[in-house]
C-alpha cells in the first residue's frame, strides 16, 4: 500500500501492538495478569496515541512504514 499510495501523499503505516494494553477491558478482566507484570509491563494508551501522532507528524522525508510497540519490561 505504501508503494501504491505514497507518491500520492498518503502515508501508509504498519504498527504492531505487542503486549497488553493498560485499559479498563484488561484490569478488570485480567487483573492478575496486571500485577504480575507490574510498572511499565503494560502499554500505556496514551503512549500508544502519542506514537499515532507522531506517525501522523512525521515529515515526508523520513516516514516510518514498521513500528513494533512493546512495553518497556518486555520479557524477551
Amino acid at each position: 500500500m505504501a508503494r501504491e499510495y505514497g507518491p500520492a501523499g498518503l502515508h501508509v503505516a504498519h504498527v504492531v501492538i505487542d503486549g497488553g494494553i493498560d485499559g479498563e477491558r484488561l484490569r478488570k478482566g485480567a487483573p492478575q495478569m496486571v500485577q504480575q507484570r507490574g510498572e511499565d509491563g503494560l502499554l500505556g494508551i496514551e503512549a500508544i496515541a502519542e506514537v499515532y501522532w507522531q506517525i501522523h507528524s512525521q515529515p515526508r522525508s523520513a516516514w516510518a512504514h514498521e513500528i513494533d510497540l512493546r512495553p518497556f519490561k518486555e520479557p524477551f
